[in-house]
């Protein structure tokens, strides 16, 4: 069955998953970095080899919007033996995480949004975030920010959040996910449980935040409790050690966090995913196969590994031996490729080709909306 063939409900996914290979479902749980700006032996492999799931690109993948669409079309046609579509990913956040090329007019920060605050600007500019990845090919933002900006220093939030107030973030971060969904994109909610009050970059180091669950439950977990009430559907897990839930584990492996808080006391079902695990944070502290398969066990059901094919290697081999040798049970495997394939189905991804970027066009209805609200 040819992925752009594949139409679910409950129980065919159920049926569907039963004729997967193992290495079929293991492969959907991962997304991959790109290595280059074109189609190679690399991205041939993870498709042809490891059926992966999906592929993250950063701005050094994409060198313009002709170079971005033509990849991700290739990218497409390679998965069409798969079964299942590719999610494709980037950042797009606005403000100065914007990896998109070409001369794309650049929309505000989320601090000036916030500033703004104007539930119905955050929705239009989700919306025009939406139809800027879906003219290039793209089907998931990593977007919105939902932290809460309490550390003014913090290095790696700062003016990607919306606010220092919970309540502003929580408002316009859910107009803007609305806004994402309303163009058939997915949007995933970062970075889970808060990484607004860290005073390290988890790039680099793992940062650690000493508060109790009582404190988070009154600042950081408001815009994803509220966020998830309202149909969030990914949601990204930080690497941040929180040693009052868990002493060993940052939350991105943690059962604690993952199961615990945000799977049983925020009632979350949808789909969990992980923070980039070739971040310092993790393969500092951790071997990332092991860490990939505690993080499985932990809950999640998406591993993102950006950087580095062998390293995208690495992690589904040890998922697979971790299968194979009684770690992990293939019907926890077969609970998050359900949650993908549920996912992937809602969204009705399919692996089409999409023509020319109309540029002149997405700068229109950036310039027409910035200049209603004179930015």
């Amino acid at each position: 069955m040819e992925s752009d063939n594949c139409q679910f409900d409950e129980q065919s996914a159920s049926a569907f998953i039963e004729r997967m290979s193992l290495s079929e479902k293991i492969g959907q749980m991962v997304i991959a970095g790109i290595s280059g700006t074109a189609m190679g032996e690399q991205e041939n492999s993870l498709v042809d080899d490891y059926h992966i799931g999906g592929f993250i690109f950063y701005a050094k993948n994409l060198e313009s919007p002709e170079q971005t669409s033509i990849f991700l079309n290739q990218l497409k046609a390679e998965n069409k033996k798969n079964k299942l579509p590719l999610l494709l990913s980037v950042d797009q956040e606005g403000g100065r995480i914007s990896r998109l090329p070409g001369d794309i007019v650049k929309l505000p920060s989320n601090k000036w949004i916030g500033q703004l605050d104007k539930s119905d600007f955050s929705h239009r500019v989700g919306e025009i975030l939406g139809k800027e990845l879906n003219e290039f090919g793209f089907n998931m933002n990593f977007a919105p920010v939902l932290d809460v900006n309490s550390n003014p220093d913090n290095p790696v939030i700062g003016d990607r959040s919306y606010s220092d107030d919970p309540k502003i973030v929580s408002k316009l971060g859910i107009q803007t996910m609305k806004g994402i969904q309303s163009k058939q994109v997915i949007p995933v909610i970062k970075h889970f449980p808060g990484h607004g009050d860290t005073s390290v970059d988890s790039h680099y180091q793992l940062p650690k935040v000493n508060k109790t669950l009582q404190q988070l439950e009154k600042l950081e977990l408001i815009p994803f409790r509220r966020a998830i009430d309202q149909g969030a559907e990914v949601v990204m897990i930080a690497h941040i050690l929180l040693p009052h839930l868990d002493e060993t584990y940052p939350a991105s492996i943690s059962k604690k966090v993952i199961t615990d808080l945000l799977r049983n006391r925020l009632d979350y079902d949808g789909l969990v995913m992980t923070d980039d695990m070739t971040m310092e944070a993790i393969i500092d502290n951790f071997e990332i196969g092991q860490a990939s398969v505690d993080s499985v066990l932990a809950g999640s059901d998406v591993i993102l590994v950006a950087h580095d094919y062998q390293k995208a290697v690495r992690v589904i081999d040890a998922l697979r031996t971790a299968v194979e040798n009684g770690e992990i049970s293939e019907k926890r495997i077969n609970e998050s490729v359900k949650r993908i394939i549920r996912l992937k189905q809602q969204y009705g991804l399919k692996d089409d080709p999409v023509n020319k970027v109309d540029i002149t066009s997405l700068n229109q209805s950036i310039n027409t909306l910035l200049n209603k609200y004179d930015q």
